[in-house]
């Protein structure tokens, strides 16, 4: 090499050492603005992807994350086409177009042609000028941010940040929350003129928002689908098609459904922008209208709760967690789903449930339903009236108090806490409390979504479980009760009649329901939960502050609500047929009052035959009535064969 060779080698990287230590510096001293990524907003999305709610960031800006794997090719390709068809190819800045726009400032003594990069538009979003200035300085303020932002991200990257930051008019920022709130649907299902119109709208969205000004949005749009023909990035019979379609855009909307559960997974999930639940779009809508109808003629200040799970994943397909989110009077703020309330006799399934397995009763069992005491507590039924002597199916369907707590009394409240508790199903005391005989009518806290998954069991072969509301959230299935056990219970509540106003819902053909009602103390709870083989549904409704609603309760006020939310589930082939009994599980005759299989050899011995399921061949006694030997003493005052 010559030493003129050398010499100019040497000014080369002088040169460039001195330029990149400039650069390198210019970085330092004006660092990247890049947004942060905690401040970004999120969205609560559907099963299905439509957004439930959205999150705005701290400056009231509503942004859903854009990928650009996410969004349609076709956008894709007209945004490119249309604003930088050299984005994969220049350093961030495109020279000749700079030139050119440098050169009309010069002629015209304004800006003509800004010249600029998709990644300058980038750099301008996330570093905007004071005031919107368009003075060259700002230009040149711009291409630096370019070169950095060239520097620092991928061109993958760049893209991302100006599908998510986009202007798009109001407070709508990024193309997939303009696509939903314009348009109704993802960024990914674009059509081609939607495409064109998205790609058009940030650069001048208060002119051509399309809600408020269709004609010259509509203009607009054609102005990019033009481009598409003339760079034969579409054919022309595409653009043509394209062209015919009309804009129509409704007013900017931001969707609010399941707002509580949406409020519940933001905060459980603070670090994601995109949380998608395991909702059901068009039942959660239906279910929000159907329960806004049917509070309009209950008491003022009157909520509710509802969820509907999905039996074979416990996967949460409706929830509503109030009657109206943004109703202060109701306190619709308030999650009932969640709350502890005292949940009336809705535990009774269960306690039967674990008498049948520990082979205290079966269905036909005889028990009584006359006033007694237990140490200090006397119960009595909800209307005040008692009925005697009573199988154990009709007790619990007609959710008689004595004989449930004669039953807990003879299972152990603590021991039917602890297989609760075992199950998943936490239960609030007071403190200083433990589980005693009221528990069984109220006397402890429960919340709705663990009764709901209580109450799954029926329909599970016994398992209850956690409900799950993400599709990742792991699943917890505890056991409750034997398959066997859980079929006799959902028997007697399949077979329960539907009293007053739910007898409408009794049609032919419809879902077989196991349902149970329930009350608290002073009217303040109102309960219905009930399951079909594929879903099960909870109701409460009361008011959130705790104070009383009168003459409301469950089978009154929850319990139709309860069966138009069952009469809005799909429909399946077989649901309106029986589930035929597990092989331990038996149909016998049983007498009263000793409580053994009718024996033709001694019909003395029976008094009154009655049906009933027995659980792996087990037929129990009837169990001795308290302060006598044998139960048959008292059976004989109340009549049994009467």
């Amino acid at each position: 090499m010559t030493r003129t060779a050398r010499r100019r080698l040497l000014k080369t990287t002088l040169a460039g050492l001195l330029m990149a230590t400039g650069a390198m510096l210019l970085d330092l001293a004006f660092p990247l603005p890049l947004p942060d990524a905690r401040d970004a907003g999120a969205v609560v999305l559907a099963a299905d992807g439509t957004p439930l709610r959205a999150f705005a960031d701290r400056g009231g800006i509503w942004r859903y994350p854009a990928d650009p794997g996410e969004v349609s090719p076709r956008y894709l390709e007209a945004l490119l086409a249309y604003e930088d068809s050299w984005f994969w190819r220049h350093p961030g800045v495109n020279p000749l177009a700079l030139l050119r726009a440098g050169g009309q400032w010069l002629r015209h003594g304004r800006v003509v042609s800004g010249g600029s990069t998709l990644t300058m538009q980038v750099a301008r979003i996330i570093d905007p000028p004071a005031g919107g200035s368009r003075t060259p300085w700002a230009k040149a303020r711009q291409v630096l941010r370019a070169l950095q932002l060239e520097a620092h991200l991928s061109k993958r990257e760049i893209l991302g940040l100006y599908l998510d930051r986009a202007p798009f008019g109001g407070t709508i920022e990024g193309v997939e929350a303009a696509s939903w709130a314009y348009l109704g649907k993802s960024a990914s299902k674009l059509s081609d003129a939607e495409a064109a119109l998205l790609v058009v709208l940030p650069q001048a969205p208060s002119r051509w928002r399309p809600d408020r000004e269709p004609e010259a949005a509509r203009a607009a749009r054609d102005k990019v689908l033009d481009r598409m023909a003339s760079t034969g990035t579409w054919t022309a019979r595409e653009v043509a098609d394209a062209r015919i379609e009309p804009v129509v855009a409704r007013s900017l909307h931001v969707p609010r459904h399941a707002a509580l559960l949406a409020r519940r997974l933001r905060q459980a999930h603070p670090r994601e922008r995109r949380i998608t639940s395991t909702i059901d779009i068009d039942l959660q809508r239906t279910l929000e209208a159907r329960v806004a109808s049917y509070f309009s003629d209950l008491p003022p200040r009157t909520s509710a709760a509802l969820l509907v799970v999905d039996n074979a994943t416990m996967e949460a397909r409706a929830y509503v967690g109030s009657v109206e989110f943004a109703d202060a009077e109701r306190l619709g703020h308030v999650d009932m789903v969640r709350a502890w309330r005292s949940p009336g006799s809705t535990l009774k399934p269960f306690l039967y449930g674990l008498a049948i397995d520990d082979g205290l009763i079966h269905s036909g069992s005889l028990m009584v339903d006359a006033p007694q005491s237990f140490g200090d507590y006397r119960p009595g039924n909800f209307d005040a009236a008692y009925r005697g002597p009573v199988s154990a199916a009709e007790a619990l369907q007609l959710s008689l108090n004595v004989p449930a707590v004669d039953l807990l009394d003879r299972v152990g409240p603590v021991r039917f806490a602890a297989r609760l508790a075992h199950a998943g199903i936490d239960l609030h005391w007071p403190r200083g409390a433990a589980p005693n005989l009221s528990m069984i009518l109220g006397g402890t806290g429960a919340r709705l979504e663990d009764l709901v998954g209580a109450h799954a069991a029926l329909n599970r072969e016994g398992l209850a479980g956690r409900v799950r509301y993400r599709p990742d959230d792991p699943r917890a299935d505890r056991r409750l009760l034997s398959p066997g056990a859980a079929w006799i219970v959902r028997w007697i509540l399949e077979d329960n009649p539907r009293p007053g106003s739910a007898d409408s819902f009794d049609a032919s053909g419809r879902a077989r329901v196991a349902w149970k009602t329930g009350t608290s103390y002073g009217f303040r709870d109102a309960w219905a939960l009930g399951g079909t083989r594929r879903h099960t549904v909870g109701v409460w409704v009361g008011r959130p502050d705790g104070t009383p609603l009168p003459g409301q309760y469950g089978a009154v006020t929850a319990l139709p609500l309860l069966f138009e939310v069952v009469n809005a589930l799909p429909r399946h082939r077989g649901d309106a047929a029986a589930a035929p009994p597990p092989p331990d599980v038996a149909a016998i005759e049983a007498c009263w009052p000793l409580g053994l299989p009718f024996d033709p050899q001694a019909p003395s011995l029976c008094r009154r035959r009655h049906d009933a399921w027995t659980l792996a061949g087990v037929v129990p006694p009837t169990a001795a009535e308290r302060g006598a030997r044998l139960w048959s003493a008292g059976v004989e005052r109340f009549q049994v064969d009467a």
